[in-house]
């Protein structure tokens, strides 16, 4: 469902978010990195984006590219005034360092 809609409308970030989080959840890690990137490439302010590409890195056991990510979303957090996602996103790194 999410791939019909992207043919439709490829820059549609939510839905590109949802197709990430689907192939995350599937265990199809490397479809869902490429998701999270097109994603954050084309919306660099989708700070849920860089905290969930993150986790999925890090169940992947890759915590290096898991902790660029991190720090990535907490500039994005700072940039867009999202506190909350700030102080989630540090709390992950804090914990990774």
């Amino acid at each position: 469902m999410f791939e019909e809609i992207l043919k439709q409308n490829p820059g549609d970030a939510f839905t590109r978010y949802g197709l990430a989080m689907e192939y995350a959840k599937l265990g199809r890690t490397e479809l869902s990195l490429a998701e999270f990137s097109k994603l954050l490439d084309g919306h660099p302010d989708y700070t849920a984006g860089y905290f969930m590409a993150a986790q999925t890195l890090l169940a992947a056991g890759r915590p290096e590219e898991a902790r660029s990510r991190l720090r990535e979303g907490i500039a994005s957090a700072s940039r867009t005034g999202n506190s909350h996602a700030l102080s989630e996103i540090q709390a992950v790194l804090d914990g990774l360092e």
